[in-house]
């Protein structure tokens, strides 16, 4: 899911820093994209060998990533990505509900014509891959669609609490990607999004998206496995060996 070779401008990361604060950049940035699944286990070795980094600076973003929930961390330094309990996962969805309208209501007045034309551009390729049933670009159409409004807000505290957010949701909706696209899935409102932005309707538009974000959370409230949730039996793999 990592690659090296990923322009850290194509990324939306600022190129240059160290190469602690690079390997941090795109663990959060794969992260927020949805590129790992709860449960998956990230190894410092597999990590740094598909940064072509050493295994300091990967430690060290594991452990950052880990302060910020994002990761939990073995003893033997493997970082795993959590799966949330069922309250933890509703309190998400309720926060971001609060939140990116907040984020929405502030971009509206900013969003310049070239902006919302790449709105416009957004929304086509998030309807083309819904129709092509592509769901890795249908998640990465929504996030590009919504974080050019969150970015167009100009309020980097609040742009930092969002992409926190994204952290925990990233990995919820990757597992998720085929059932949000299955018929009765999880409809989204990006079209009536960008009409209210055009007309310069800020509240509008933020109650499309928080339509969308409940809607979505309601959705997967039921049809995904917690960590809460009822266990798997697990057949064969229980009986343990004849001696």
């Amino acid at each position: 899911m990592l690659d090296a070779r990923t322009d850290p401008a194509e990324a939306g990361e600022p190129p240059g820093g160290t190469l602690d604060e690079q390997a941090y950049r795109r663990l959060r940035t794969a992260l927020v994209e949805g590129a790992f699944a709860p449960g998956d286990r990230l190894s410092i070795r597999r990590v740094a060998v598909a940064l072509g980094v050493s295994a300091m600076p990967v430690r060290t973003a594991l452990r950052r990533l880990a302060v910020e929930q994002a990761l939990d961390i073995l003893p033997s330094g493997t970082a795993i990505v959590p799966r949330l309990t069922q309250p933890a996962f509703a309190e998400l969805g309720a926060i971001r509900a609060e939140l990116e309208p907040l984020a929405m209501r502030m971009a509206t007045p900013k969003l310049t014509p070239a902006l919302l034309d790449a709105l416009d551009q957004r929304l086509a390729e998030h309807i083309q891959a819904r129709e092509r049933s592509d769901p890795e670009a249908v998640l990465k159409a929504d996030r590009s669609f919504l974080f050019i409004v969150y970015q167009a807000c100009e309020a980097p505290m609040l742009l930092q609490f969002i992409e926190s957010l994204w952290l925990r949701r990233g990995p919820v909706f990757w597992e998720a990607r085929w059932s949000l696209l299955s018929h009765g899935g999880v409809r989204h409102h990006h079209r009536e999004i960008l009409a209210a932005l055009r007309h310069g309707d800020a509240a509008e538009a933020a109650l499309a998206l928080r339509q969308e974000i409940t809607s979505a959370t309601a959705f997967l409230m039921t049809h995904l496995q917690f960590a809460n949730g009822p266990s798997t039996p697990m057949g064969l793999a229980a009986l343990a060996p004849v001696r």
